[in-house]
């Protein structure tokens, strides 16, 4: 597909609208979603940090309800309220979103693809990237860093170490929300379980045990009490918490596995390079992700098909997005010596459909483009064209 860029009189809707029309050329239908949407599957999906940044409100039924953050959400829930529903469907879209910024407008535009149940998911991801490279390059932007990772190489790297359920939990969580993951696993390590409390007895049972134990435990306790939350903390955050201090209890994460962990974090670079360091990592230590290695070697044959030069993609095994829909795929672009936020960013999120309300998985991928950025960008790089032509 070609992108013709814009010309540079036009301002960003203008640019967006005609990236609009190549998307539609390429089969992506250009999606409307309302401005006005549920906020739970926000809140449920991103978190509750989120709720600081979103325009809330609440209707006569008392739904809570927020000006959309974003499009990818909507667009989604559009597509399961369709007839199309676990159909293969490719969506575009081109319209304000509304979240808090600090010193930042908090309205402004964002343009996109969402790409809903393609198997061909190392394809699919592929198309994404190149996809959002087109988009870049219209506005003349030809010098970008491309940032990749997987999120799903982590998680079958630590369905592998054989951990505990609240471990599992936790790392993952760590790694989707950008917290340090080093920092806290090196805590965790160093818990001795030497302090004594109340809840001895109470923790040692439920050591090792998994969450629905633990939640069952816990609200035969609190129903016996009389009570459904403490201190603002509903059932399940305190099972939760005792689950994970039961595991601190029970034992420090084991010092192979912590080794493994860092080893498999300290990987980036080259992304063929990458694939022959985490198989080895995989034959030394005996780990069975190599189904998950080869989705990666195959998303980079797809990429090179694309045309996309991978010596120049970055991928890290540590790089995430900080969200926790995301279960493959992620990447972001960014302007060389600007490159604090995204101009682009998206990834691959097959589990969003069952968490909307799903009966069946979709796979899903797309990206995300910061229209006003992107295009401040543009013309800057524009303006410098013409002033080192004439020169």
């Amino acid at each position: 597909m070609t992108v013709t860029a814009a010309p540079r009189a036009t301002g960003s809707a203008a640019w967006a609208e005609a990236l609009l029309l190549s998307f539609a050329q390429a089969g992506y239908v250009q999606a409307e979603p309302a401005i006005l949407q549920p906020a739970e599957p926000f809140l449920d999906l991103s978190g509750e940090d989120i709720r600081k940044s979103l325009y809330l409100t609440t209707d006569a039924s008392g739904e809570e309800l927020c000006l959309r953050p974003d499009l990818t959400i909507p667009v989604a829930r559009d597509y399961l309220a369709s007839g199309r529903a676990g159909q293969p469907a490719g969506f575009s879209y081109l319209g304000p979103v509304f979240r808090y910024r600090g010193g930042q407008p908090s309205e402004f535009l964002q343009a996109g693809i969402e790409s809903f149940g393609r198997q061909d998911r190392a394809a699919a991801d592929a198309e994404m990237l190149a996809l959002a490279l087109e988009a870049t390059s219209a506005l003349g932007l030809t010098e970008v860093e491309i940032r990749t990772g997987d999120v799903a190489l982590f998680i079958a790297l630590i369905d592998a170490l054989g951990l505990y359920p609240v471990w599992r939990r936790r790392l993952i969580k760590d790694f989707n929300r950008k917290i340090s993951l080093e920092q806290d696993i090196e805590r965790l390590t160093l818990a001795t379980g030497s302090s004594r409390n109340e809840y001895e007895g109470v923790l040692a049972a439920l050591a090792g045990s998994d969450r629905k134990a633990a939640l069952a435990l816990v609200t035969d306790l609190m129903s016996i009490a009389g009570t459904t939350n403490v201190g603002g903390r509903s059932v399940s955050e305190i099972a939760d918490r005792f689950l994970e201090q039961s595991t601190l209890k029970g034992g420090a994460l084991p010092r192979n596995a912590l080794d493994l962990i860092k080893r498999f974090l300290a990987i980036a670079g080259d992304p063929d390079e990458a694939v022959a360091q985490l198989r080895a990592l995989a034959e030394d230590a005996n780990l069975d992700i190599t189904a998950a290695i080869d989705q990666l070697e195959s998303r980079i044959g797809f990429m090179a098909a694309r045309g996309i030069d991978t010596s120049l993609t970055r991928f890290s095994t540590s790089f995430g997005r900080g969200l926790d829909y995301y279960t493959g795929f992620e990447f972001e672009l960014h302007a060389r010596g600007n490159g604090a936020e995204p101009l682009v960013a998206g990834g691959r999120y097959d589990g969003l459909m069952t968490q909307l309300g799903s009966g069946t998985p979709i796979p899903a991928v797309g990206f995300s483009i910061w229209v006003e950025t992107l295009t401040q960008l543009g013309r800057k790089a524009a303006e410098q064209g013409i002033s080192g032509s004439a020169s």
